[in-house]
Formats: C-alpha cells, structure tokens, sequence
C-alpha cells in the first residue's frame, strides 16, 4: 500500500513540474517566472530525494544538496536583478 502511495506522489510532482514549466512559459512578468523557475528546482529537488529513496543510494542526497544551494544563489542573484538590476 505504501508502494503505490509513493507513486502516486511521484507522479503528482512529475505533474507539478510540468504545471510550473507551463506558467514559467507564460508567466507574465519576470516575477511570475523566477517564482514557477524556483518552484521547478524544489519540485526538483524532492523527485531527486524520490529517487535516492527509491534506488537506495545516498548520493543522489549530495546531489540534492548541492543542487539546492545553486539554486538558492540562483534565486537570490534573480530577485537582485528583478529589484535594481546589475
């Protein structure tokens, strides 16, 4: 039972991905876009944790890791540029 509870989790985030690549498409300002970009790397992020639970192998959590503390500097340096521009 639990298997096909994270299952079905997994393909709700496969669907989340792909609604946040949608409104990345057209959001309508830059705002809107660097939110569904930052919802796309945490959506990331926890399918990669899915994986690595799934394969039972813990560097795809390093992976995770790391790919989270890029994308935090990423958001960061967006929003900068969003608030006076480099």
């Amino acid at each position: 039972m639990a298997e096909v509870i994270i299952s079905i989790a997994g393909y709700i985030a496969l669907g989340a991905l792909a609604l946040s690549f949608i409104r990345m498409i057209i959001g309508p300002t830059t705002a809107d876009r660097a939110v569904a970009l930052d919802t796309m790397t945490i959506i990331s992020i926890s399918l990669i944790a899915f994986i690595a639970s799934r394969s039972m192998k813990i560097i795809y959590l390093d992976v995770a890791t790391v790919y989270a503390l890029i994308s935090f500097l990423g958001v960061i340096a967006v929003a900068r540029y969003i608030e006076r521009g480099i």
